[in-house]
């Protein structure tokens, strides 16, 4: 405010000084450090919005999927990156190479591009160029708006009512607290027709020779050279995870079911462990060999589940009615490890 304009900005104009300031403020650690802000930066064209505190920073792009660009520890050496940065945040960044984005509404490949509910052949539409197949539904592909923004949280929104099969609305609520970042997400059914639902996040987490993980499930999917599931089968003693073991060295792309929604990943020379807790009660691992990432993607139905027998519903999904909503929940908390790191420790509770 300046001496020649000293009046009092109604809420309306707080709120929207808020959400388009075009500079990030600067972010120094501290006890006290707290910070929003929405803008593009000097190193970016994409409007961004940068959440952090004391022990944690991150970066989110609303015209990217409303995707994460970048999660990192506030250590006391600098930022450690827990989720693998976006190294190019512009209008051409493919989503895929994004440190996260949502799941909706619908996780991963659908066969054949279409599935039968009710009596009634419904067919999905390609999204993707390179794609045989429909993938990851349509929320990672758009343009979300702010629709809230405070100190540590922010709200995304996604007015879809015009899809087609899925007509819907969307949010995405990025919260963090202390260590833990907490990504909420809440999907509408917006169209004449009842259809089955599903929600997961897709984060790409930073490997190197040691990282570890525990994830606990009682079963998955074997798959064809299409990716799609073939057969359900009982966790092999090598992709067990009941405790912190190292991530195979071979390429697995497949979904973990069983799951009881606790997982941990361990970074034993960096000194520091994720805790994963999540409402959802499935998983798809992935892991690319030969690179600084591998996928643990939290999610409530398997590939495929639409066109798996007794069809979205027998398998993890949920059937919305107009107006009929669903909510799911993630959690991820860092953690400084002893020399001897150990999986677990001060999880986040679901």
């Amino acid at each position: 405010m300046t001496a020649a304009n000293s009046a009092v900005p109604s809420p309306s104009q707080t709120r929207r000084a808020r959400l388009e300031a075009a500079v990030h403020p600067p972010v120094r650690p501290g006890p006290s450090t707290s910070a929003v802000a929405i803008g593009a930066s000097s190193i970016s064209e994409v409007a961004c919005v940068t959440l952090a505190n004391a022990h944690l920073r991150l970066d989110l792009a609303p015209a990217l999927g409303g995707g994460i660009t970048r999660f990192d520890w506030r250590g006391e050496h600098g930022p450690v990156p827990i989720f693998r940065r976006c190294r190019n945040v512009s209008l051409d960044t493919d989503p895929n190479e994004l440190a996260c984005y949502p799941l909706l509404p619908y996780s991963n490949r659908i066969g054949g591009g279409r599935f039968e509910f009710r009596g009634r052949s419904i067919a999905v539409p390609l999204n993707r160029p390179a794609e045989p197949l429909p993938l990851h539904g349509d929320g990672w592909l758009a343009r979300w708006k702010v629709d809230e923004a405070e100190k540590e949280s922010v709200r995304l929104t996604l007015d879809h009512r015009d899809g087609k099969p899925y007509a819907f609305r969307a949010t995405q609520r990025y919260t963090i607290d202390d260590a833990t970042l907490t990504v909420a997400l809440d999907i509408e059914n917006t169209g004449r027709d009842a259809l089955p639902f599903g929600l997961g996040l897709h984060p790409f987490l930073v490997r190197d020779a040691d990282t570890r993980l525990s994830a606990a499930a009682g079963g998955l999917w074997l798959s064809g050279d299409d990716w799609l599931p073939t057969r359900h089968v009982s966790a092999p003693p090598a992709w067990q995870f009941g405790v912190a073991y190292p991530l195979p060295d071979a390429m697995v792309n497949h979904a973990f079911t069983g799951w009881s929604g606790q997982a941990a990943v361990v970074w034993p020379k960096r000194r520091l462990s994720l805790t994963i807790a999540s409402s959802a009660d499935h998983y798809i691992l992935y892991t690319p060999p030969q690179q600084d990432f591998f996928c643990f993607e939290p999610v409530d139905h398997p590939i495929n589940a639409l066109n798996l027998e007794g069809g979205g519903a027998e398998h993890g999904m949920t059937v919305l009615a107009r107006g009929e909503r669903l909510s799911r929940e993630f959690r991820f908390t860092v953690e400084r490890t002893g020399m001897r790191a150990m999986a677990g420790g001060r999880g986040a509770r679901r």
